[in-house]
């Protein structure tokens, strides 16, 4: 059976006062962004699918985004949750409260839990001050260890207004250049390396846009990056972003590909971004790997697609010794086999082989608990 909450899809309320949403489980995040515009204020989720995923989903699988350096993933902006249990039961934890110290915080079992324990119907979100000062900067750098110094430094320098930071290769740049109509570089040459920034605040943007020179002036003296273009207007503001979203599109168009949403402690992305290349070519000359993602929170999409002139079955045939490779290498880095991605069933065995048999234990404890008889999704995660 297949469920559909499409028509779950009304915001019950908006507080401006206690800076609170509830809205039920079909809304489109989209939506719910500009429903909160509307009022001042700012729903801080943010993903490239937007206009088209539901806030029920995003919650069950406790989506990342763009905006996580500053306001984190999806279950710290959630407030309360309504669910229904696979008995039937409802489980009223629709609390806007900030302050509810009264034992398990219930709640976050659901978020992230890909609907293995009930159906999320309804949240109850964190809303903020509305960003109406928003600049973009895409800065050029030589290679990942300069993008963690430039990270270092700006949020140093420009500390809560930095509100995304994402990296991504020249190769990258490339393949949306060649497969994605209407993007253009802003650059007169291709670097190793772009580092995307977003700083946002609610002051005027002339007083923003003073703290980006400074931060960008600063970081060109001193190396951290080797050129830089600051947007002036909106347009420009989407067209740099535009750069760093198509490019999944871009790589879908390519073909068949090999994709690993990890994550890495951040100090150690250069190092493991070295190691994973050089075994890359060891395994399998010819492979072009895609590496982009949200830098500053630690997420990175290691995607790999298949040598030029490769048959499209490539991504079946040689993907699992690959893919092995990338996962086996990200946990001796101390990372995650999946960032923001979830498990499901794509990754549901490297999920049981590598997770520690006590919260493995735990989790299918808890499971037993919620649904004993084993019928909200099946198959998926555990």
């Amino acid at each position: 059976m297949v469920l559909s909450l499409d028509r779950l899809n009304k915001i019950r309320s908006i507080d401006t006062v206690a800076n609170t949403m509830v809205a039920e489980a079909g809304c489109i995040l989209g939506n719910l962004r500009r429903a909160a515009e509307e009022k001042h204020r700012l729903l801080p989720l943010s993903l490239a699918a937007e206009d088209s995923c539901q806030i029920g989903g995003n919650l069950a699988t406790n989506a990342g985004g763009v905006n996580v350096v500053r306001y984190g993933m999806a279950r710290e902006l959630v407030l309360g949750i309504e669910a229904v249990l696979p008995n039937g039961e409802i489980y009223h934890g629709l609390r806007t409260l900030r302050k509810d110290n009264t034992g398990y915080d219930l709640k976050q079992l659901f978020i992230g839990s890909e609907g293995t324990l009930g159906v999320i119907t309804a949240a109850a979100l964190r809303l903020y001050a509305r960003n109406d000062a928003r600049c973009v900067v895409l800065a050029a750098v030589e290679d990942p260890a300069s993008a963690l110094k430039l990270f270092e430094f700006l949020f140093g320098v420009c500390g809560g207004r930095l509100q995304a930071f994402e990296y991504f290769t020249g190769a990258c740049v490339d393949l949306v250049l060649e497969q994605v109509d209407g993007v253009q570089d802003p650059f007169p040459q291709r670097y190793p390396g772009y580092v995307l920034v977003e700083l946002a605040d609610t002051v005027d943007i002339e007083a923003l846009n003073s703290q980006v020179e400074v931060a960008i002036g600063g970081s060109l003296e001193q190396g951290l990056c080797v050129d830089a273009v600051v947007s002036t207007s909106l347009a420009q503001l989407q067209s740099l972003w535009r750069l760093r979203e198509e490019i999944s599109e871009a790589q879908r168009a390519d073909g068949p590909h090999l994709k690993h949403d990890v994550s890495i402690p951040i100090e150690r992305i250069p190092d493991f971004m070295l190691a994973m290349e050089t075994k890359l070519h060891k395994m399998e000359a010819g492979v072009r790997p895609y590496i982009f993602g949200h830098f500053g929170d630690g997420n990175l999409h290691y995607n790999v697609s298949r040598p030029v002139g490769a048959d499209k079955s490539w991504s079946t045939t040689a993907g699992k010794a690959l893919t092995t490779e990338v996962l086996n290498e990200v946990l001796r880095f101390g990372g995650s086999i999946s960032a923001e991605h979830g498990i499901g069933q794509l990754k549901r065995e490297d999920f049981l082989e590598t997770k520690d048999p006590l919260e493995l234990r735990l989790m299918l404890e808890i499971k037993k608990v919620f649904d004993p008889a084993s019928i909200m999704n099946p198959g998926k995660l555990l």
